[in-house]
């Protein structure tokens, strides 16, 4: 890839923060919409689905589309899923049915798997090391910024305009960030005719992921864990992902080059990425949860509490970048995991009476500790390669936090149903159920509950979210622990190349 212009680099940078905004904002902004989309096409049972479908096709297809950008180019692949992107938005804005809507979400989401790792990569391949890493803050702050804005923003457009705006106004932003990587971004020309696409194990990698997420997902809520459909769903999706394995070992050009692995720090920095990611979708689901459950506060007061979440990983993520110039990947990334243990550990002893003060300056504490961790794993998983498998690497990256936080739903939402079942269970006065929960949950609902049922429900949901944010601080100090692993400085390019010919 040639190298740009300091103007043109900027130009570039402006249409990479554009397209990762829009692409990280889809996953929030919609949230505030759900129940005026509900209204219209009569479909709640599905509603979680126009969720569920976009984030499950990103993550399928953020991997294919990293390994194709080493292929054919970082420029194609952006452009491909830019035009994917907004043309899912343009369908969903004008859907007719819950039906229709749901599959234009997935559509969105093949073209957000493509933009993505695309963003990170292309960012990877203008910028030096040095300029790399505060640059990488600065995209990583933008998914801080997203879970922020979007509630609020999506919340605007219904109440002003119509839940459709959600999508259609993703087309003059996409269409200026098309503009300036179209205008502004140089690459060489790649040699094509002696590299193979793995279709093989594109369709092996699909199948069995999409089957895994699908059951992961479902599983619990739409089916049973001991359904016989989703047991099988579950077995071919490791029988796929096996076979899947089997290939890329003997691949030319595999999809996910194995020999990643190899590379210390980049086998390091995906472990402790699972663990994180599945406690970034812990918090944001399960604290709201405790502060209308248990405190009995409202949703707006929940949303409150939790926004320091989103300001922390912003200011982390800039703080981070500066910070593994000085210190190095080790140290940077052990002082956010730190922190982010810190935060989960002391949920650990909040109760009914604690403060919300504690509450929000342990959200913070998590914020600033994954803005830091979200940045160390970037780069690294950008400058522990060359440039023919750096697409490949930042997919990596990704897909980890995707799978990680769609185990943590299924993972989370089992363990947190189990625990209020035994805690009721362990009542033998207790006239309610786990499903009565709901009753408690709803603002008008907890009026109808006698005393001694609102006493048995409030007990068991404290209960069971405290069994949960121990699960979660253990898990929290656990990725520190496997974070101790990485090595200290960033990484010898050359060095590392190296070891990918040995491997």
């Amino acid at each position: 890839m040639s190298t740009p212009g300091a103007t043109e680099r900027k130009l570039i940078l402006t249409g990479v923060l554009l397209a990762t905004f829009l692409a990280a904002i889809e996953g929030t902004v919609t949230g505030p919409a759900g129940p005026a989309i509900v209204g219209e096409f009569q479909g709640i049972q599905w509603l979680s689905w126009i969720f569920t479908a976009y984030l499950l096709t990103m993550a399928v297809t953020t991997p294919i589309f990293g390994k194709l950008s080493d292929l054919i180019g970082r420029k194609p692949v952006f452009m491909g899923g830019a035009v994917v992107f907004l043309l899912g938005s343009l369908l969903c804005g004008i859907s007719q049915s819950m039906g229709q809507l749901i599959l234009f979400r997935s559509i969105q989401g093949i073209g957000a798997g493509a933009l993505i790792p695309m963003t990170f990569t292309i960012i990877g391949d203008i910028y030096s090391i040095k300029e790399r890493a505060k640059t990488q803050g600065l995209l990583s702050s933008v998914w801080g910024i997203s879970s922020l804005v979007g509630p609020l923003l999506g919340g605007y457009v219904v109440d002003y305009l119509s839940w459709r705006w959600v999508f259609v106004f993703n087309l003059p932003f996409g269409l200026l960030s098309i503009l300036f990587i179209a205008r502004y971004l140089k690459e060489e020309k790649v040699e094509r005719a002696a590299k193979k696409i793995d279709i093989t194990g594109v369709l092996l990698f699909a199948t069995g992921v999409s089957a895994l997420l699908f059951g992961l997902t479902a599983g619990g809520q739409n089916l049973a864990w001991t359904s016989p459909l989703l047991i099988g769903l579950l077995g071919a999706a490791v029988i796929l992902l096996v076979l899947f394995l089997f290939v890329e070992r003997r691949a030319p050009e595999p999809m996910l080059p194995l020999s990643l692995f190899s590379i210390r720090n980049i086998a390091v920095s995906t472990g402790a990425n699972l663990l994180v990611s599945t406690l970034i979708i812990g918090l944001s689901t399960y604290v709201p949860l405790w502060v209308q459950g248990v405190f009995g506060e409202s949703a707006a007061l929940s949303g409150l509490l939790l926004a320091p979440m989103s300001v922390g990983w912003t200011l982390g993520s800039i703080a981070g970048g500066r910070m593994i110039l000085r210190a190095g990947s080790r140290r940077t990334g052990m002082l956010g995991l730190s922190l982010i243990a810190a935060g989960a550990v002391g949920l650990t002893f909040m109760t009914a009476d604690s403060s919300q003060l504690l509450l929000l300056v342990l959200m913070m504490f998590c914020g600033v500790g994954f803005g830091y961790a979200s940045t160390v794993f970037t780069i690294i998983s950008q400058s522990s390669v060359g440039h023919d498998q750096r697409g490949a690497s930042t997919a990596l990256n990704t897909f980890t936090r995707s799978l990680g936080q769609t185990v943590g739903v299924a993972v989370f939402g089992s363990w947190l149903n189990l625990s209020i079942d035994r805690l009721l269970a362990g009542q033998p006065d207790a006239v309610v159920s786990g499903a009565d929960i709901n009753s408690l949950l709803n603002p008008h609902g907890g009026s109808t509950l006698t005393g001694d049922a609102w006493s048995s429900l409030h007990g068991a949901l404290e209960g069971g979210l405290h069994s949960l944010f121990i699960l979660m601080a253990v898990l929290a100090i656990l990725s520190l622990i496997i974070s101790s692993g990485l090595r200290q400085g960033l990484p010898s390019l050359g060095q590392e190349k190296a070891k990918l010919k040995e491997a």
